[in-house]
């Protein structure tokens, strides 16, 4: 529930003015709560939102919305001012907002959870929407051209903000304590001032021992193509449209089999992907040795019952099913010598924040060096934070000089079509 701010003429007629400008981008007049506008986000508020909420936010609107978009509660301060504030009065002003809404798209009943330590600390509230990455990002375009809107943090992939105005749609945050050190870079996107990694992920092997020679594992392209064939049916991946484990696999091969690792354009060059062909009849060569699933979760699945011996995972996602007893903590994880994808998710503070010095105590927080090492032993993500303990990640350190960047969204969009088309549909 939003708190009651005070009422005052100028800032009526400013907000009249502004609406005017912006009736094209009214697609969601309803301030009482995330659940509604979310629920209201549907295909037609979206194509609209994206065609004529983010056309009417002109450099006039933002600029007008920078120097009177205030936080909730009285004494509220704009995000422009913030910047002239001290470290001790941003959390001042923080307490008087109260609250700080996380737009988080994955396990939001266990963040629920694990925020409590910063309310108990900061006496300050966190409420964890539902809501998938695409949506969340939607309703960011769909209340874009609004005073104020129901967003304080979002989180993001790379290459789900890829295409924003980034400068026009967020606050910078460079005040918080760790900026300097923080990675600002996700799936070739450079997010800075606006963004900040909190969660580091990675994808790899996961494999059940006691049905593998584990020394002879695969760690070449080489490897992998003897290993799946001396092992046939025991290897597989998801499907690359029902999660990201499956592109890593398809990103790997593209990398490892031309030898060429540059897609990072904002555009697809034809050039580059003309490469590609020995990879999709690698995939069809050996296609009868290994298997597709449904999705991330699947994989795991099937590798746990028995199906499979080795299976393309996320560590986090591996993590989790550790501890909640979905799979067997006998279940290991390792990124192979010819390294897989990985990366980070950012946070970011929207313009428009209801509580924007919250916003930025909570992502202070939740970029601490000490939180990252909680969020590790709880979650299994790799810390972003360079000073934090990572020594309950499921691989050593030294592995993660394995990790690989990911191709950006126009190129991971071709492949992911093309691998449909040629192999699953071929």
């Amino acid at each position: 529930m939003q708190k009651i701010r005070k009422r005052h003429p100028w800032r009526l007629m400013i907000g009249l003015l502004i609406a005017f400008s912006l009736v094209a981008a009214a697609c969601s007049s309803d301030d009482s709560g995330s659940d509604t506008t979310v629920a209201a986000a549907t295909e037609t508020t979206v194509a609209a939102a994206t065609e004529t909420t983010v056309a009417a936010a002109t450099e006039t609107t933002v600029a007008a919305a920078t120097e009177t978009t205030v936080a909730a509660g009285d004494g509220a301060t704009g995000s422009a001012s913030l910047a002239d504030m001290s470290w001790d009065e941003v959390v001042a002003q923080a307490q008087e907002e109260g609250e700080v809404v996380w737009f988080q798209w994955y396990f939001q009943p266990e963040f629920r959870e694990f925020v409590e330590s910063f309310e108990d600390e900061f006496g300050i509230d966190v409420r964890v929407p539902d809501g998938g990455l695409d949506v969340n990002v939607s309703k960011l375009l769909a209340e874009s051209g609004r005073e104020t809107g129901d967003i304080d943090v979002l989180s993001a992939s790379g290459g789900s903000v890829s295409a924003l105005d980034l400068e026009e749609l967020f606050m910078p945050i460079d005040q918080i304590a760790n900026y300097g050190i923080l990675p600002t870079t996700a799936e070739g996107l450079e997010s800075a001032p606006f963004g900040v990694a909190f969660w580091g992920n990675q994808t790899g092997f996961a494999y059940e021992p006691s049905r593998v020679d584990v020394d002879g594992l695969p760690q070449t392209w080489d490897e992998l193509t003897a290993w799946i064939q001396a092992n046939p049916g025991q290897f597989a991946f998801n499907d690359p449209t029902a999660g990201g484990a499956g592109q890593s696999m398809i990103n790997s091969a593209i990398r490892e089999i031309t030898g060429f690792d540059d897609y990072f354009d904002a555009e697809v060059d034809p050039a580059k992907i003309e490469r590609w062909e020995p990879v999709w009849e690698w995939f069809e060569t050996y296609e009868d040795s290994y298997g597709v699933t449904g999705g991330n979760a699947d994989s795991l699945v099937r590798l746990n019952d028995g199906e499979f011996s080795v299976v393309v995972a996320w560590e986090d996602q591996l993590a989790s099913f550790h501890r909640e007893g979905t799979v067997s903590t006998d279940v290991a994880f390792y990124i192979p010598d010819f390294g897989m994808n990985g990366g980070v998710n950012l946070v970011m503070v929207p313009a428009n924040a209801p509580n924007p010095a919250a916003a930025l105590v909570f992502i202070d927080w939740l970029t601490s060096a000490e939180t990252q090492a909680e969020l590790n032993a709880v979650f299994g993500s790799s810390p972003t934070n360079p000073e934090a303990d990572d020594s309950n990640s499921l691989v050593p350190a030294a592995q993660r000089e394995n990790q690989r960047e990911w191709a950006s969204q126009p190129y991971k969009d071709e492949f992911v079509q093309t691998f449909v088309d040629r192999i699953i549909n071929g």
